[in-house]
């Protein structure tokens, strides 16, 4: 392949007249390339005017040769209609759960220095000096060295600049790190107090829980409570109905960052926990309008869709969620409710997200931007199937096959097994910048995707059934998956190849060994290589205690001796055999770089054909849009050298 990435990569050159979807080129149907999978337009939400009238949104588009990604808003009605640009959505009402009902404060966050931490605040006359220094743990977190500043809520008066800090001294954040974002932090519905969601823990206490509450701090005599003390696991997202109701969502267990989610309303002062009984697990969600019921996302069946469940009238009469949406296909976010439609995003694997309404009373979906219409209609589409697997121990597993466009059935074609990191992250209808199922296929490979256990949409038990078994069922699962489709005459059996990052890397690691032949090339991305020295430098330690079940020095622990020995792909890189490609960001600190460079070096000692991409600014992602071309340009080069050789 010409690595010229700014050059021949682009077999198809987009040019994009505007950035509200269209666009020209040859009335001859292309392929999917990375260059223009990257230079699509992405939409966001802004939200629903408060007349309930008109939708703002956002159209963003990369220019690769500038690096940076520009933004456009636009406003358009309901009713239908050509969407038009604007300048300032806070010139069309939207409501912000930061503005106080009365208009008077906002809630602004601001980073406050708690703690003496760089070698220039504990010696303040060695300026020059660069260096931290650290008593205990949650020093570093995602991409980022603990500062001594923690993010905090602060309520501001408009027009004086005046501000009061209501986290005090606290070394606490909010909003939380490193994902937390605006749902962390709300007005009550009176304007009377501010709600928080943080994590009241320090130091090593910090790393190994997943005990976030939530907080509410009154104005009137600047006290906090804490509302969720009881709960011992996450509790995030407060949100007041319109009537002044609460609902949030909670886990249970302390340490299991992918617990059930379940929403809660605090109903007459008594918490009712309305999904308790459902087998599922939430991901976001919204009051009705009338304050009657909830509206939610969960995944279901290798999809995610809308769900609602009703606010019963009295305690002991909870009814089942019922599901509006149905299809193959994702609805990944909620945007807003204007009467008996909702406003949503969906995506499925041929396409990026766009914005969709929802009838709630039929569950009908139609398209409400098309910002991307006229460049899918000038590709071509891979053809995207459910194959159900018979398992090991006799499950019916769900996997997806996204095959080439054009795909013959008649032809023989070169085939990736990926592995789906999380662990415990829903194989859903997603479209991802780097992952791109659609891409694969426009490159002339099939795809087995299969959702192993520790997916979620299959129940609680499914869902679970990972947790310190990672190199049992869930292996086994991902070979019986491959196995299935290689029954079928279009597969290259001598073409095939297995890749994935994160937990996916782990997975490559692990299956490298143990394949027996199976795959001629693997791909790990921030993969897992070594667990012990992974333990040792990860820095949320509660997913490793969780999910491997301990220290590794925990001699008496059984499961915690099984994961960090029988479980460890170090422990069986003697039995690498095909050639592997090890992708690393040097500012991963979930899985920090050592675990990529154990693993390249112990493939380049065995004599293995190997290829190590680092990428120094990178996190566990990679964000950077000339970084993310040339992981494409790789990735495909590196697979052209070994499976198609």
């Amino acid at each position: 392949m010409n690595t010229n990435i700014f050059g021949a990569i682009a077999l198809l050159v987009i040019q994009f007249t505007s950035f509200n979807g269209t666009s020209q080129y040859s009335e001859e149907k292309e392929q999917l390339t990375p260059q223009s999978l990257i230079e699509l337009n992405r939409v966001s939400a802004i939200g629903i005017s408060d007349d309930g009238l008109n939708v703002i949104y956002q159209i963003s588009k990369v220019d690769i040769n500038s690096n940076k990604r520009n933004k456009k808003l636009f406003i358009k009605s309901l009713a239908g209609g050509l969407s038009r640009e604007i300048i300032d959505y806070k010139d069309f009402i939207v409501s912000d759960s930061h503005t106080s009902p009365d208009g008077k404060y906002e809630l602004i966050t601001e980073d406050v220095a708690i703690k003496e931490v760089n070698g220039t605040d504990l010696y303040p006359k060695l300026t020059q000096s660069n260096m931290m220094v650290y008593n205990d743990l949650n020093y570093r977190h995602w991409d980022t060295w603990e500062d001594g500043k923690y993010s905090h809520i602060l309520i501001e008066e408009r027009g004086t600049g005046i501000r009061i800090d209501i986290m005090g001294e606290e070394p606490f954040d909010c909003p939380q790190k490193p994902f937390g974002g605006v749902e962390d932090y709300i007005w009550s519905t009176d304007g009377n107090s501010v709600l928080y969601v943080t994590k009241k823990l320090f130091g090593s206490e910090y790393t190994v829980s997943t005990n976030t509450d939530i907080y509410q701090y009154s104005l009137e005599d600047e006290k906090t409570i804490n509302l969720t003390k009881n709960n011992k696991g996450y509790d995030t997202q407060p949100a007041f109905s319109k009537s002044g109701k609460l609902a949030y969502l909670q886990m249970k267990r302390d340490g299991y960052e992918s617990d059930k989610n379940d929403i809660v309303i605090i109903k007459e002062g008594v918490k009712l926990n309305l999904t308790a009984e459902w087998d599922g697990t939430v991901n976001s969600f919204i009051w009705g309008e009338k304050s009657d019921r909830i509206y939610f996302t969960a995944p279901v069946g290798g999809t995610v869709h809308l769900f609602e469940v009703l606010i019963p009238k009295t305690m002991n009469k909870l009814k089942a969620p019922c599901q509006i949406t149905k299809g193959q296909f994702d609805v990944n976010g909620i945007i807003g409710q204007s009467g008996k439609t909702m406003v949503v995003n969906r995506r499925d694997m041929n396409h990026t997200t766009e914005l969709y309404t929802v009838n709630l009373n039929s569950g009908e979906m139609n398209q409400f931007t098309h910002a991307n219409d006229e460049f899918y209609n000038g590709i071509n589409l891979s053809k995207v199937t459910k194959r159900m697997v018979k398992t090991t121990d006799g499950k019916d597993m769900l996997s997806w096959v996204i095959y080439p466009p054009d795909f013959d059935s008649t032809k023989v074609y070169p085939t990736l097994l990926y592995c789906q990191g999380g662990p415990q992250g829903a194989l859903s209808q997603f479209y991802s910048y780097r992952w791109n199922f659609q891409l694969m296929a426009a490159n002339g490979y099939i795809i087995i995707a299969p959702n192993r256990r520790g997916m979620p949409g299959y129940g609680v038990e499914w869902n679970e059934q990972i947790s310190k078994d990672y190199g049992g069922q869930n292996m086994q699962d991902y070979l019986s998956a491959i196995d299935d489709l290689a029954k079928e005459s279009y597969v290259d059996k001598d073409k095939v190849g297995c890749i994935g990052a994160s937990y996916g890397g782990y997975s490559v690691f692990y299956l490298a060994a143990i394949h027996e032949g199976r795959f001629k090339t693997f791909v790990s991305h921030d993969g897992i290589f070594n667990w012990k020295s992974m333990y040792g430098t990860t820095e949320e330690l509660f997913f490793v205690n969780w999910d491997l079940g301990g220290a590794y020095w925990d001699k008496d622990n059984k499961a915690a001796q099984k994961s960090h020995s029988t479980f460890n792909p170090s422990e069986r890189v003697e039995e690498w055999t095909a050639p592997i490609m090890i992708i690393q960001g040097g500012k991963d600190y979930r899985v920090p770089i050592g675990q990529g460079l154990e693993a390249y070096q112990a493939a380049q000692l065995q004599g293995i054909k190997s290829r190590l991409l680092y990428f120094p600014e990178e996190n566990h992602w990679v964000l950077d849009y000339q970084n993310s071309l040339i992981w494409h340009t790789e990735f495909y080069k590196w697979l052209e050298e070994t499976i198609n050789e």
